[in-house]
């Protein structure tokens, strides 16, 4: 049965256009289920490639309606009910237990919300988890960014928390998975590698590791969101900086020289950058989600639902990209086999049911990494630029959203969600806004030190004087990605507090200022971040700095500055993120973060390449946190200079009470 509105079919046939109700129906419950971006209705084309305002007025009140619906994601916790239906529903299928990753098959950061399962059982908002539930327990697990959070949205009496990697959850398996237990997972959802980790941790109580054809929570789930539907678009060379013939060409001699025939691609990020195109099927983050398998000549299957890509996008891809359902993979997979070819798989983000089938149908499993990451985190000097251009617009509208802060917040009276709106209605105003690139952390007093907070009606509170505020924003623009976080005194901060904020920026001065040689990792770099903070026993439980990628995911792989040993070594054209941070649990959170870019240095005498970092982020730090008796005359010259760059670049494109303000809060120290 379905739902098109009379007026919407009205206006088709007054255009002269035909519709399958039922077909039109569900186009537009998919187009509900994808996140509405700031850019605007571009989703429209898909129903209508010239609509007029009244056609665009119909469609818009058809799909916020749709939009409405109650898809059971907003409960936090999450009702008992829930956990109970899963159980029932297991115990059906004969199962002792199931993994609930949050993860969907892409194995991405941001996920659909009819991939939000762990969300919908738990109540948990993270961007990265994973619950197991057994017919008597069940425990959910998190990293650190999280151990806060966790307590606040999800029912600890139902699952019990743990903090990876402290507590496994391969670790927690072997300890509780009943003796000779099955324990089921979706084979779309599981890693091939972390199969092999939580087979031998069921082996180890006699037990298994069992593949369901249906996820139970999906039987479960009333309600449950179709799969989403945003336009894929083209993502112009004059954006891209190559094209996607000159791209396909460079990965294919990868895999010649890999000894692979074909690579299946399941990372749409990888997609996208492949292809130059872009899409909006999750939130935040321009993807079109999807998979493709590029072979060894350069051609492309590409495995998307045809509803979502117009036209003119099709024309754009070319005759040397095959469209083809999402469906058909599975036997793509199988004519692969039965021609004996080697196929390249990542085997940490791939899912398990690709491996098994690829096997089942004699192809040979080359793995090996994506061969498209590393040639997409190294930006070329077209995307640098507009990188560059990006950060030069977000740093006017964060500097205006500073100077507002700094007047408004004497009194005492503003809240978190207030003061983050005021930032993306500042973002909004440059006129080159497409989205948030994540959502914004706005975070005042104890809700600081969450580090992955989200404000909300029931937890936000107001910036109190002689508190500290923490902001971790960014944008996603055509010709770039944003993220940067600032942390700004309310009244007059505390000698403890400038204690830690100084040591914070000590940290962030020395990796910002670090020349390191050709081949070294981020693992290699991320003491200097933290060791100011060691000298007096603090640290802080998060990484250092991930990837950013160009008009496309803001935490992308596969660098990073972290503890965490990383292989990658650092190359020029990648962009990293600086953020060191200290976080006191119930008082305060500290974080400051640029962006960065690696890049050649010369250095006079020196017996190898050498690399070092330039600053892309552009808006001050706050001055009145800062201890400067804390600072060498090093780092208050670094600090001078990265100021006077800020006035020198933000401050004639301000107003002039900003750039009143600016002058003053980018003085020298």
């Amino acid at each position: 049965m379905n739902s098109v509105p009379d007026d919407v079919l009205a206006l088709l046939r007054k255009h002269g256009r035909s519709a399958d109700p039922a077909a039109l129906d569900a186009l537009m419950r998919g187009v509900a289920a994808a996140p509405e971006s700031l850019s605007g209705p571009e989703w429209i084309e898909l129903i209508d490639p010239a609509p007029d305002a009244e056609m665009t007025s119909a469609l818009t009140a058809w799909r916020a309606a749709l939009a409405a619906g109650d898809d059971g994601l907003e409960a936090s916790p999450a009702p008992a009910s829930r956990l109970a239906d899963l159980r029932a529903e297991l115990k059906r299928r004969g199962l002792d237990g199931f993994v609930v990753p949050r993860a969907d098959e892409h194995q991405g950061e941001y996920v659909p919300r009819r991939s939000q399962r762990l969300g919908w059982l738990t109540g948990f908002s993270g961007s990265a988890g994973l619950a197991i539930v057994l017919a008597e327990k069940a425990a959910i697990f998190i990293d650190g960014r999280y151990t806060l959070a966790v307590r606040d949205q999800v029912d600890v009496e139902a699952f019990e928390p743990h903090q990876i990697p402290e507590q496994s959850a391969e670790t927690w398996i072997a300890e509780n998975l009943p003796k000779g237990g099955k324990l089921g997972f979706d084979p779309w959802l599981q890693t091939v590698d972390g199969y092999d980790r939580f087979a031998r941790a069921c082996q180890r109580t006699g037990g298994s590791f069992v593949p369901v054809e249906s996820n139970p929570v999906d039987t479960v789930w009333t309600g449950r969101p179709p799969a989403p539907l945003a336009p894929v678009l083209p993502h112009p060379v004059e954006f891209a900086g190559e094209t996607s013939e000159s791209k396909r060409g460079r990965i294919a001699s990868t895999l010649t020289a890999r000894n692979a025939d074909v690579a299946l691609i399941t990372a749409p990020d990888s997609i996208a950058w492949l292809l130059n195109v872009r899409g909006g099927d999750v939130p935040r983050t321009p993807f079109a989600l999807g998979f493709a398998l590029i072979h060894a000549d350069g051609h492309v299957d590409l495995y998307m639902d045809r509803r979502k890509i117009p036209d003119r996008t099709v024309s754009w891809l070319g005759n040397a990209v095959t469209l083809a359902p999402p469906e058909e993979l599975g036997s793509a997979l199988d004519l692969l086999g039965k021609l004996g070819k080697r196929v390249l798989v990542e085997t940490s983000t791939a899912p398990y049911w690709a491996s098994t089938r690829l096997q089942a149908a004699g192809a040979t499993m080359v793995r090996d990494s994506d061969p498209i990451s590393l040639p997409k985190a190294c930006k070329n000097e077209v995307e640098l630029e507009g990188i560059r251009a990006a950060h030069r617009r977000d740093g006017v509208a964060v500097s205006r959203f500073l100077n507002w802060l700094h007047l408004k917040s004497s009194a005492g009276a503003l809240r978190e969600i207030e003061v983050s709106d005021r930032l993306q209605a500042l973002r909004e105003e440059t006129g080159k806004l497409r989205d948030l690139s994540f959502d914004t952390i706005s975070g005042a007093g104890a809700n600081g030190a969450i580090v992955h907070y989200r404000a909300s009606e029931a937890t936000e509170r107001t910036l109190e004087p002689g508190s500290l505020y923490l902001v971790d924003s960014g944008g996603q623009y055509r010709d770039g990605t944003t993220d940067i976080t600032r942390t700004v005194g309310v009244g007059t901060p505390s000698p403890e507090m400038r204690d830690r904020f100084t040591r914070v920026l000590k940290g962030h001065i020395a990796l910002a200022s670090a020349r390191f040689p050709v081949g070294t990792t981020g693992s290699q770099l991320d003491v200097l971040a933290r060791y100011a903070l060691w000298q007096v026993g603090l640290d802080y439980d998060h990484g250092t700095g991930h990837g950013v990628g160009a008009y496309l995911s803001v935490h992308e792989g596969p660098h990073r500055i972290s503890k965490m040993p990383n292989s990658v070594a650092l190359q020029p054209g990648m962009i990293v993120s600086n953020e060191p941070g200290y976080y006191k649990t119930g008082a305060y959170g500290i974080r400051i973060e640029n962006l960065v870019a690696v890049k050649e240095v010369e250095i006079e005498g020196a017996d190898r390449k050498y690399l070092e970092f330039e600053t892309l982020t552009l808006a001050p730090i706050d001055l009145a946190c800062i201890e400067p008796s804390l600072l060498t005359e090093a780092e208050k010259q670094w600090l001078n200079d990265y100021h006077r760059r800020v006035r020198e670049t933000v401050g004639p494109n301000v107003d002039e009470a900003t750039r009143t303000w600016l002058e003053q809060a980018t003085r020298a120290i």
